[in-house]
């Protein structure tokens, strides 16, 4: 592209959401020097409330309000997480996920402030979290453990914590904390063997509307052919389940050396009794995380999640 462009990107306004934006802005100032770009940061009702997210409709919280923006018009692009983005609707009419970024390390990780592995606290620890999935497996593989729902933005966390009357330690994304400049903080990366990520882990997406073709070109421009792969694939296998932000759902696609796709996938009933485990290959993203989805329904996972939806 020669001519000079202003590109409006929206976005939360958290300092984690606004660090995501600033990736793609030093992205497009490197191989788009004609663009400018404009930041339209917004509070959204998922920032704003602080109860249980599904008396606001689940993940969708997070990006409604961004998404409306880009629908009426007011902005060309928008920068999500894509844990961020629900994974049981499509997007919104009229828009498109035109790309993934090269994904960042997808791990989840342990916050205690004593520096401690998550295998050496003792009994009764509090550990700060509010995801189904870390919940699901800390009683599986750390049962003395005692999960404390919380709520808040990345930085806000990490104040509750050292404020040290409701938390002891806490779990966190390790890109969300790198993305903030908090990486210092972490005591603790966790394999993903042991606990299995959520879908989209360290991935963001750009989304823009449907039929302008300039903005979707810069965005795929952007992208990472194997992050769009890899996501793509646990995205279907999610989508088919109809998992939501109470949905104790876990998964990683890998690409590996020989060019197939993995895709590790698991569900698990909140006290972790019920463990669901799959684990697939093949060449098509679509096709293996259909493939992977249609396993777990066949070993029961859609009783398990409709009694986790309830419970």
């Amino acid at each position: 592209m020669s001519d000079s462009r202003l590109l409006r990107i929206g976005t939360r306004n958290s300092p984690m959401a606004l660090a995501q934006v600033e990736r793609v802005r030093a992205m497009l100032a490197d191989r788009h020097p004609e663009v400018t770009v404009d930041v339209l940061s917004m509070s959204t009702s998922g920032d704003r409330w602080h109860g249980d997210l599904a008396a606001l409709g689940g993940k969708e919280a997070f990006t409604k309000e961004v998404d409306a923006a880009l629908v009426a018009g007011d902005v060309d692009l928008v920068v999500h997480c894509v844990k961020d983005v629900p994974g049981d609707r499509p997007a919104p009419a009229g828009t498109v996920l035109a790309a993934y970024l090269a994904r960042d390390d997808v791990r989840d990780c342990l916050v205690h402030p004593g520096g401690l592995r998550i295998d050496q606290l003792p009994p009764g620890t509090r550990i700060g979290t509010s995801a189904a999935r870390r919940m699901a497996q800390l009683a599986l593989h750390w049962p003395s453990l005692v999960p404390v729902a919380i709520r808040g933005n990345a930085n806000s966390r990490l104040a509750k914590l050292d404020a040290g009357d409701r938390y002891d330690a806490l779990l966190l994304a390790f890109s969300g904390l790198e993305r903030i400049g908090q990486a210092a903080r972490i005591t603790h990366p966790i394999d993903v063997d042991t606990m299995v990520p959520a879908v989209g882990s360290g991935t963001l997406v750009l989304q823009c509307r449907e039929d302008d073709t300039s903005t979707r070109d810069l965005a795929v421009g952007l992208g990472d052919p194997r992050a769009w792969r890899e996501t793509v694939a646990e995205r279907t296998m999610l989508h088919i389940l109809q998992g939501n932000c109470h949905s104790p759902i876990a998964a990683l696609a890998r690409t590996e050396s020989d060019g197939r796709l993995g895709l590790r996938a698991r569900v698990i009933s909140v006290d972790a009794k019920t463990v669901l485990d799959v684990h697939e290959w093949a060449a098509d993203p679509i096709t293996l995380g259909t493939s992977v989805a249609a396993a777990l329904l066949r070993q029961g996972a859609r009783d398990l999640l409709d009694l986790s939806a309830h419970t």
